[in-house]
């Protein structure tokens, strides 16, 4: 059996060890090892196993050194390219130390901050150790062989490798941008806790002092809501409150600088760019920050450097006098959490009154097909959406939405957010248009006919006929050009028909609905990219009728035309081959007998659709380095979960996977570690270094749709009990049904109820 890649870890850390022992010696080897040891206890084998000796105990003993002093409550940084004359070790990477107080946050807010600057992370190493300081903030007994280091204050010793920079300036530029963010981590982990204080105090106050002019349930729905973010449902960042002065051309924000908490500590720091200076907004804009609705929840300007690098979310609750007019409020600033997005909205409170009162208003028969469809559209409808529109905009959305339904067209819905900074727009496309290029190309269109920038998209795509995207594009406030959505739509439609597109339609007219629409499955893709550019889809037309009689009597096809673009001595034959290209010279006798001459060729190869067994599962091979039986486990769980009613296509889970390789291989790797008879190591550490290892990947998937999908792969093999996977046939092959033994009722958002246990059985044949 071939060696291990724990036991290469071993044998490469022990001649790391026997090189500390033979450059130290007495107390400081001893603590150089136990430093050493824990250093790398964590690190994945398959990051260090071929990196040499040397460059290992210079990293452990440079960030030993680095961490041996720094000033109480700040990060130390240190952003540099190693050279052995210089620092005693060498790498090939720029590398960055950081030694700081331990705390939530940190490694995906510096790995956030480095892809920002646009910088590969090579590797990252971040052992945690229980570190004792003095006043200066020298350590004490570093690291401790005597005192329990579970007791002593948590330090993060962080270790990042990034692509090689050599600029000074570049390198300052790391350190800065660090230095702020770890700043912002510090200051939002701080004061978390008073943030939640002052969530709490705003639902004691409307319990006991609800506001002049405002509704009963709207109150009670707020001091809920503002509950239910206390409740773990939001990540606190940042807390200031708010004046209102003013009016007119006159009017303004007021921050009152002592209020400010987290990442808003700095009154100067803003949240809504352009704001403070109220007065020199549209009328519009004033309108909606004085207008006398109790909470606003929208988009701030800035993205987070905390945790995710998205938008912030902000909610505002309003303060009033005693005349019930608005006179200020209270600004939140946060991520909602992955809870509250995989929550139905029927759950959250002011969530679930929009969707009552959208259902309530469309008058549809409970539990009827429209009703049934509504209430659907509105559950996956895009959270964050969902928490910012207003009622009357969802309502004409979603009947829209609903009276597209099964429609195989592109459809647009917009929304101006009310400060005009953007405007968010909803397109559905036909699944089985749905591409990249296709996405940016609207994209382009959208930012070109709203006088705006893309900053960022959403896609999302289910069994159902209509993938969704959402864009959200930058707008200038009072500056958005006047635009109507219908046009719009057309526009997008009519500039977005693709060859394919045209293809259908001649196919429909030459051949009715029904045959058409079955021979253009079979030649959509049929056609290489030379001859769509060199035909259009009337001549494809012509000679899919053509191939068809060629491939039905296997017989040679000849077609003799004259193009009214040519010269009038000039002719054009085509041959159709079924079976494989023909050889030219088999017909040149023919051709010349006949008194033609030859004056070019141009071979085309077309490929009508099949039905194989074949999906997009196969691209795991080369974007996750998995081997075509891993590949299987995946598409059979993957079939489980579609049966378990996951509400993501079959394609969505397929891409999700492909899009974050490294988080899939580590997924099928567990489902080895936990079931191949022929592991050799500890099933239980290794299974938990990778489910450990698949949560800290997790943090950097922005998407939730993605995270939900991963959750879901991973969480299915930690409920699965048995498998024949590893059982060979009686000749040594492999079982042609791949079966598992599940623990259903550990398995997430199952249909209930759920079987103590059940059998699934995956076989290409019965697919």
């Amino acid at each position: 059996m071939s060696e291990s890649i724990d036991q290469r870890k071993t044998e490469l850390l022990d001649k790391v060890f026997d090189l500390i022992d033979k450059r130290m010696s007495g107390d400081k080897a001893r603590r150089a090892r136990l430093f050493t040891e824990h250093y790398y206890r964590h690190t994945p084998p398959e990051d260090i196993v071929d990196r040499e000796p040397e460059d290992l105990y210079g990293a452990a003993l440079s960030m030993w050194s680095f961490g041996q002093e720094r000033a109480p409550g700040a990060p130390k940084i240190r952003v540099y390219n190693p050279r052995f004359e210089e620092h005693g070790w060498h790498s090939t990477h720029t590398v960055i130390e950081i030694v700081n107080d331990n705390m939530p946050f940190l490694v995906d807010s510096v790995t956030m901050e480095l892809a920002r600057q646009g910088l590969t992370v090579h590797l990252i190493v971040h052992p945690i150790y229980g570190v004792e300081r003095d006043a200066k903030g020298k350590a004490k007994d570093f690291p401790s062989e005597s005192a329990d280091p579970s007791k002593l204050p948590r330090e993060s010793f962080m270790h990042v490798e990034i692509d090689e920079q050599s600029a000074p300036a570049v390198l300052k530029a790391i350190e800065e941008g660090l230095a702020e963010v770890l700043g912002d981590v510090r200051a939002a982990v701080e004061d978390w806790k008073a943030m939640r204080e002052r969530a709490a105090e705003v639902v004691q106050a409307l319990k006991k002092s609800p506001p002049k002019g405002v509704d009963k349930r709207t109150v009670e729905e707020t001091a809920a809501f503002m509950q239910w973010l206390h409740d773990d449902h939001f990540t606190f960042m940042g807390y200031r409150e708010i004046g209102f002065e003013g009016t007119g051309k006159n009017a303004k924000l007021v921050i009152d600088d002592k209020s400010g908490l987290g990442v808003l500590r700095d009154p100067d720091r803003q949240v809504f760019e352009g704001l403070r200076h109220l007065g020199r907004l549209p009328v519009e804009i004033q309108q909606t920050m004085f207008e006398p609705n109790l909470v606003r929840i929208t988009k701030a300007n800035r993205r987070s450097t905390v945790h995710r690098r998205v938008h912030m979310d902000t909610v505002a609750i309003k303060i009033f006098d005693k005349n019930g007019k608005p006179v200020g409020e209270r600004l939140f600033v946060g991520l909602l959490t992955s809870v509250a997005y995989n929550q139905s909205p029927r759950e959250i409170p002011l969530l679930r009154q929009k969707v009552e009162a959208v259902i309530e208003r469309s008058g549809f028969e409970t539990g009827g097909h429209s009703a049934k469809a509504l209430t659907h559209i509105l559950e996956s409808y895009p959270r964050d959406e969902l928490f910012q529109i207003e009622r009357d905009q969802l309502y004409d959305i979603a009947k829209g939405i609903l009276h597209l339904q099964e429609r195989q067209r592109i459809a647009l819905f917009l929304r101006p957010d009310p400060f005009q900074r953007y405007v968010s727009a909803l397109i559905y496309v036909p699944r089985d248009r749905f591409s990249t290029d296709l996405r940016r190309k609207i994209g382009r269109i959208l930012a070109k006919e709203l006088e705006g920038a893309v900053v960022a998209n959403y896609t999302h795509m289910s069994d159902e006929a209509l993938s969704r995207v959402q864009f959200i594009i930058k707008t200038t406030p009072g500056k958005i050009p006047a635009y109507d959505r219908k046009e719009l739509e057309t526009k997008l439609r009519e500039e977005t028909r693709t060859w394919e597109d045209r293809l259908r339609q001649a196919m429909i007219e030459n051949h009715g609905e029904e045959r058409g629409l079955t021979l253009l499955r079979k030649y959509s893709e049929a056609f290489p990219i030379a001859y769509r550019d060199h035909f259009n889809v009337q001549t494809a037309a012509f000679d899919i009728d053509r191939i068809e009689v060629a491939l039905e009597t296997g017989q040679l096809g000849v077609s003799l035309y004259h193009p009214i673009e040519t010269e009038k001595h000039q002719l054009r034959l085509k041959v159709y081959h079924p079976g494989g290209p023909m050889v030219l010279s088999a017909v040149m006798p023919m051709l010349e007998n006949m008194g033609l001459k030859v004056m070019e060729e141009q071979p085309y190869e077309v490929r009508p659709q099949e039905d194989p067994e074949d999906d997009g599962f196969n691209r795991l091979v080369l974007s996750a380095g998995l081997g075509w039986r891993d590949v299987v486990v995946l598409r059979a769980y993957s079939k489980y979960l579609r049966q378990a009613a996951i509400p993501f296509s079959q394609d969505y889970m397929e891409e999700t996977l492909a899009l974050n390789g490294a988080i899939t291989k580590h997924i099928a790797e567990l489902f080895r570690v936990r079931f191949d008879p022929e592991f050799d190591g500890d099933r239980e550490a290794r299974g938990n270094e990778l489910i450990k290892a698949v949560h800290e990947a997790l943090d950097e998937v922005s998407n939730l749709d993605e995270d939900r999908i991963i959750r879901r792969f991973l969480n299915i093999i930690l409920a699965t009990l048995r498998t024949n996977f590893f059982q060979p046939t009686e000749d040594g092959g492999y079982k042609s049904m791949v079966s598992v033994k599940l623990a259903s009722r550990e398995i997430d958002e199952i249909p209930q109820p759920a079987p103590l246990r059940e059998i699934f059985v995956y076989s290409p044949r019965f697919e």
